[in-house]
């Protein structure tokens, strides 16, 4: 039997404070019920003798102190899962907002998940194909990897994330694949412009969406990854299914955090974000990976968009520190009208040697990889140069990696936002820009690739 409590002392902001509580946990779900007979609900964040410190998550305005009771549900926030969810729509906590019926639950798990044992971990291994030539060719996404993309403000981050939730498939590894997103804090027209994409293009059958708008609460906006995951771990790991889970902004899930800490008054950390945010991103980012016995998989691709462009800002910053890489996107490149406008040379996939080779993609994919990062970066330097001392102090052979950068760029780089291409596609496409360097430059590919594949290139 639940007991109600008319013992609300405090209330600030959407912090509520409830004395005299026995045996409340840490994170228990309340519910709030005002004299009108509305019901509202919250989390328990702080627990100190016999006091409980809630979180309500639609707000406090209008709950009447002395009158209104608390009720702690003994549960966390938990969601309910079957197979039923793929293709379907749901809001920040898990609740169907696309019209359908409710989910008829196999199980109900909480979201808090468990953390997967180091010792029953396994090595993210196999590719997982884009359609993204500069992701694909040059920082492959390796599946069980966390592999973030680094944006900033107007850059077509969510346009990216579609055309990967789209297009995203193993090539070699057997078993259903599936693609989970979760949007945090985004406006309508951004959750219209993802829920159409996703239904105009068929992609809804093999996905599950998660959608909280900016003017939802923002204890949703903490709880929705975490939702994201629950039902990744369960379709993974009970069903065997190969996820990738898209998470878009995870700027705007901490500042989430920053805003939850400051009502609590806690001590803040770097700009005013608290101390243990590299911990709460941690227990996010680390549910991807595989399990020894398990079949199925969860890979990351966390968005977010960079404060001011500052990679030292605490997000990137501590995102860094906890995943394996980052795809960076240039202003300087999108001014250029290239989409999508990622960096190659800041950009990196720690795993990419794992997922890549013969009988993964081909054999010459490391060599590919290795002579066009050689070369752009060459270019580049060669187009500073250009610019201090101008195209006439240039060498011929200066001139034509010069001309590759901009080649790179332009054919490589840039492509349709419905450009699907396989990563054989994007090979060739290297060796056809590789074969306007001169034969003796080209040191980072072995000359029977040379011979099998420049032939190709040069008959284009």
């Amino acid at each position: 039997m639940l007991k109600d409590y008319l013992t609300i002392s405090e209330i600030t902001g959407p912090l509520m404070f409830v004395e005299g509580v026995e045996g409340v946990k840490y994170d228990e779900l309340v519910e709030i019920e005002t004299p009108t007979g509305e019901i509202r609900r919250g989390k328990v964040l702080e627990i100190a003798s016999d006091k409980a410190l809630l979180q309500v998550f639609e707000g406090t305005s209008g709950i009447d102190v002395s009158t209104s009771r608390v009720r702690f549900l003994g549960k966390g926030i938990e969601l309910p899962v079957s197979l039923d969810i793929t293709g379907r729509i749901f809001d920040g906590f898990g609740d169907p907002i696309d019209g359908g019926p409710k989910i008829v639950p196999e199980d109900r798990i909480d979201i808090g998940g468990n953390p997967i044992n180091p010792y029953s971990r396994n090595y993210p291994l196999d590719f997982i194909q884009t359609g993204i030539s500069a992701i694909d060719g040059m920082n492959p996404l390796i599946r069980g990897q966390k592999l973030p993309l680094f944006s900033g403000a107007g850059l077509p981050h969510a346009d990216i994330g579609a055309q990967i939730a789209r297009q995203a498939k193993l090539i070699r590894e057997e078993g259903e694949f599936a693609v989970i997103f979760a949007a945090m804090g985004i406006t309508f027209e951004e959750a219209n412009y993802f829920i159409s994409d996703f239904r105009r293009t068929g992609a809804i059958e093999k996905a599950v969406l998660f959608m909280n708008l900016a003017d939802d609460p923002v204890i949703e906006r903490i709880a929705t990854p975490r939702i994201a995951l629950t039902a990744a771990e369960y379709l993974a790991f009970e069903h065997d299914m190969h996820i990738l889970v898209i998470m878009t902004d995870m700027t705007n899930y901490c500042e989430a955090l920053r805003e939850i800490s400051a009502a609590r008054k806690e001590i803040p950390g770097r700009r005013g974000y608290p101390g243990y945010m590299y911990t709460d991103l941690a227990t996010i980012y680390e549910r991807a990976g595989r399990i020894k016995g398990k079949k199925g998989s969860i890979t990351q691709i966390p968005i977010l968009s960079m404060p001011e462009d500052d990679i030292t800002h605490p997000i990137p910053d501590l995102t860094g520190y906890i995943t394996e890489g980052q795809i960076f996107l240039s202003r300087e490149l999108h001014r250029k009208g290239i989409y999508p406008p990622i960096d190659v040379l800041p950009s990196l996939s720690r795993l990419k040697d794992k997922g890549i080779g013969e009988g993964k993609t081909r054999d010459d994919h490391a060599g590919v990889l290795n002579q066009l990062y050689a070369a752009y970066a060459r270019g580049k330097e060669v187009r500073e140069l250009a610019i201090i001392l101008g195209e006439a102090a240039l060498t011929d052979v200066d001139k034509n990696f010069l001309d590759f950068a901009e080649t790179f760029e332009r054919k490589f780089v840039s492509q349709g936002k419905n450009e699907d291409r396989s990563i054989g596609k994007t090979l060739d496409i290297g060796w056809e820009l590789m074969s306007a360097l001169p034969e003796a430059e080209l040191k980072r590919v072995r000359p029977e690739h040379i011979e099998k594949y420049m032939r190709k290139a040069y008959s284009k």
